[in-house]
């Protein structure tokens, strides 16, 4: 995966929810505190007050920026709306740039490890969880700038190694994008990481039995869980419904909608050793 240096150009898109104007401001004052040229979204009030804008502007405006002279795309936020606009995409047609994105962006982050495209799981700057987060900030500026290639966090739940394209994101638009015409499993030995937020115990157990049912973790060789913001206790849940794959599995590792998250590359080859309870690039 590329990295940024001082004096790259990355733009800020809005593809799902709109963010308002004074974070995006903060968030973009963060990334030209890091010597980034930054050009931020146009604010278009629409309709459906959830949408920043129409699924034609928002895939316009994301196109427009992706095809323009800058070294990465920032999504502002998440929320949603990214999964109406993935058919609107030439995915195939976009040159390379860095991405970075979480929660509902995980469908574009889907959509472009398809066509062979890494991405960064991280943080959004036109959200507290970058804004008021300097740890956050920390380690998505190290894995932009220095190319982080290793990682020790968590707590081993089922002990062994994996090796695999690291692969998946918010559980939620997993399950939600599960037998759409643009749905695909993950490749084979994928090592996955899931996280979510505001989902219930059943819920969660709900988008997990969805997943498991269509086959999605049947490539899956390693697991590696994230944050489980505003779910309750979902220990039990998780165990019920992953710990009979039979691959290891790394929990509690810190990436998601959590204070001071990791950043991490999806779409690259990695070694998950649950037992050291560490992930690696290759």
């Amino acid at each position: 995966m590329s990295r940024l240096c001082a004096g790259d150009r990355v733009a800020l898109v809005s593809p799902a929810g709109p963010a308002p104007a004074s974070r995006i401001a903060a968030g973009a004052q963060v990334l030209r505190s890091w010597g980034l040229e930054v050009t931020a979204p146009v604010v278009r009030p629409w309709s459906l007050p959830y949408l920043a804008g129409s699924d034609e502007a928002r895939a316009a405006e994301f196109v427009s920026a992706w095809c323009s002279d800058v070294a990465a795309v920032f999504s502002v936020r998440g929320g949603y709306g990214c999964l109406r606009m993935t058919d609107l995409v030439p995915w195939k047609d976009l040159p390379p740039r860095v991405f970075v994105g979480s929660s509902d962006v995980t469908v574009l982050h889907a959509e472009l490890n398809a066509v062979g495209q890494p991405t960064v799981f991280g943080p959004m700057p036109g959200t507290s969880d970058f804004v008021d987060d300097p740890l956050a900030q920390a380690r998505l500026r190290e894995v932009l700038f220095a190319g982080t290639r290793s990682w020790t966090a968590g707590t081993p739940v089922v002990a062994g190694t994996a090796r695999g394209v690291l692969t998946g994101g918010n559980a939620a638009l997993l399950a939600a994008s599960v037998g759409g015409p643009r749905w695909a499993p993950p490749a084979p030995g994928a090592i996955a990481l899931l996280e979510d937020i505001g989902e219930e115990p059943y819920r969660l157990d709900r988008i997990l039995t969805q997943l498991l049912r269509a086959g999605w973790f049947e490539p899956v060789s390693g697991i590696v869980l994230g944050s489980w913001t505003d779910c309750g206790d979902v220990s039990a849940v998780l165990a019920d419904r992953l710990s009979g794959l039979g691959v290891p599995i790394l929990g509690d590792f810190g990436f998601g909608h959590c204070a001071g998250s990791w950043s991490l590359p999806l779409g690259v080859s990695a070694e998950l050793d649950a037992s050291a309870a560490r992930l690696t690039l290759l």
